[in-house]
């Protein structure tokens, strides 16, 4: 399994940038790095010096770079949908659909990259995997996927599976499904068939919860928007439990003022990079390995019945606690997250919540 690396901030802050220095960094201690771009423009290319393909190529000893397009990973998967749908629907009706016209639903992109992600990193042909998405709030969708659809799952597979609408929409959900995550649906009814989607939902949660697997870095620069741009992330990442491991601040000093925006966050300072010379530059990068030691998003201590959540960058007044059954739901701005209670306290009622020191404690 691979160290997944992603980077967080505002556009023009040089995440980019940072990425790729990053990428050059595990490769020159000779891990095996994998640099994988979202954007379809040519901007990383451009960086890199190398246009940017569908397959990874090498472009460094140990450092290889690929592009995520949707719509070409649509195309190039869909003729395997159709005859998996032609094996269980009495009347295929997708003979019509190209499968660049599913990357105008909601959420494709997002889907496809995390698949290619999850990919890759099952490959075991990497041991880092340097991920340069837009760096704002549709890299944190991306990666919260797997529990936004674990919730979705819990809350109304039975339901959808029992209602007509359910059995209606069935002969399309298995191929889609089979299309964005590349799993098998075949069999009489893809309701029944979720099992596999599971397990895949549950290896991203643990991957994305652990910092050891996963974790994301702030990028700004001196500029006061970026830096409130960066805080902004910083807090919306707890709600996907992705951990923040630290802050680099790109061509400008870290100031005291910068130290109390993000404390208990280590900041530190990175330089412009040259075309021939990008040592300074990585030279000048945090230690990746001390995201193990930043706050955790969530901690839950059963013995003394406390759910305990790290919610930087929010105020007291914009959060909001919901409990229904075994979960309890956090809103924080414009933002939500689920948590399935553990056995010891399912069952149990909130008996209280204070908001101290960026910290939302529930008790039970």
């Amino acid at each position: 399994m691979a160290l997944i690396l992603t980077f967080l901030g505002k556009g023009g802050t040089g995440r980019s940038t940072i990425a790729i220095a990053t990428a050059k960094k595990y490769a020159a201690q000779g891990k095996r790095v994998l640099l994988l771009g979202q954007d379809p423009g040519p901007a990383l290319g451009i960086l890199l010096g190398v246009p940017l393909t569908l397959t990874p190529q090498e472009i460094a000893p140990n450092l290889k770079a690929v592009q995520v397009q949707s719509g070409p990973l649509l195309e190039r998967r869909w003729d395997e949908v159709k005859q998996l749908e032609a094996q269980y629907v009495r009347t295929p009706f997708f003979k019509q659909i190209y499968g660049q016209e599913l990357g105008v639903l909601p959420g494709m992109d997002s889907a496809l990259a995390l698949n290619e992600l999850r990919e890759y990193d099952d490959s075991k042909q990497y041991d880092v995997i340097v991920y340069d998405g837009n760096g704002g709030m549709d890299t944190l969708r991306m990666l919260g996927m797997p529990e936004i659809l674990s919730w979705y799952i819990r809350r109304f597979r039975q339901a959808l599976v029992d209602s007509d609408l359910g059995k209606a929409l069935s002969p399309f959900i298995q191929p889609l499904v089979s299309t964005v995550l590349t799993v098998d649906m075949s069999g009489d009814n893809a309701f029944q068939s979720t099992k596999q989607v599971d397990n895949l939902l549950d290896k991203g949660k643990e991957a994305l919860a652990d910092p050891n697997r996963t974790a994301a870095f702030l990028v700004t620069t001196g500029d006061a928007s970026a830096i409130a741009t960066a805080r902004y992330l910083w807090g919306s990442s707890q709600q996907v439990s992705l951990t923040v491991g630290g802050v680099i601040v790109n061509q400008a000093p870290v100031t005291e003022a910068i130290t109390a925006e993000f404390d208990p966050l280590t900041a530190v300072s990175v330089p412009a990079h040259s075309d021939n010379n990008w040592q300074p530059l990585i030279d000048a990068l945090p230690d990746f390995s001390q995201a193990a030691k930043a706050p955790q998003p969530i901690n839950i201590n059963i013995a003394q019945r406390q759910v305990s959540l790290f919610l930087p960058g929010f105020d007291k007044k914009e959060i909001k606690l919901i409990q229904s059954g075994p979960e309890v739901t956090i809103e924080a701005g414009d933002q939500r997250r689920n948590i399935l209670l553990p056995p010891a306290l399912t069952g149990k009622s909130v008996t209280g919540a204070k908001f101290l020191n960026g910290y939302l404690i529930i008790s039970f």
